[in-house]
């Protein structure tokens, strides 16, 4: 988390707001382990990583979807055997717990 900080201060300067999105649960086998974090920042900007890139882009459209009010803060799941997780990419065989909130200060 802590290389995020230079990201989410510069976004931050700048008057943006930023989402961040953490591994909280890993169910069988992942890409990153809990407490992997990627921040968003509301242009879209991106720093960090959650999954190796395997569910990089969904996430980022979760966190865009949090900063927008399109959603609520909350636990994003990712499995093998969501549809939805096997067209972003995330084929290890495990289930990946992310969960997605606004940077509030």
């Amino acid at each position: 988390m802590r290389d995020l900080l230079p990201d989410i201060d510069r976004w931050r300067a700048a008057g943006h707001r930023v989402a961040v999105a953490r591994v909280v649960g890993l169910d069988g086998s992942g890409p990153r382990d809990p407490g992997a974090a990627l921040a968003v920042s509301d242009t879209g900007e991106v720093a960090g990583s959650v999954s190796g890139g395997c569910v990089e882009g969904a996430v980022v459209t979760e966190a865009l979807a949090v900063l927008a009010g399109e959603r609520e803060r909350g636990v994003v799941t990712f499995g093998y055997s969501d549809d939805e997780a096997f067209a972003v990419g995330l084929t290890c065989g495990g289930t990946l717990h992310v969960f997605v909130e606004p940077l509030d200060w």
